[in-house]
């Protein structure tokens, strides 16, 4: 499976997110919140032209084993950068940092 999300204009692309998250290569349209969401080349393809994505979905249709490895990376990407748990987890150390006064290192 690819996903394709060829905006003209975007601001936080859900659908784009939804797609890595499920393990998906997603092929969108290099404007507004997709450029922040995807990376080029390596959790799918940001695209200028409807060429260039039709050139690229080609690409991933017949090579299964890139389409799956960069969903592998997408579906990371999102667990990384996205869940609200990153978010909890920046908070928590944020907090023990400022509760250690004088500490030069943070332990978890």
């Amino acid at each position: 499976d690819v996903i394709v999300q060829k905006s003209t204009r975007e601001g936080f692309g859900l659908t784009v997110t939804e797609a890595m998250w499920k393990g998906k290569p997603v092929i969108g349209g290099a404007v507004g919140g997709i450029v922040l969401q995807l990376q080029d080349y390596n959790t799918g393809f940001l695209v200028h032209s409807p060429e260039g994505c039709a050139f690229r979905i080609r690409y991933l249709l017949h090579r299964p084993e890139m389409a799956r490895r960069m969903g592998q990376l997408a579906r990371e990407f999102v667990r990384q950068h996205f869940l609200i748990t990153r978010h909890i987890r920046d908070y928590l150390t944020l907090m023990i940092l400022l509760d250690q006064k004088g500490s030069q290192f943070i332990e978890l």
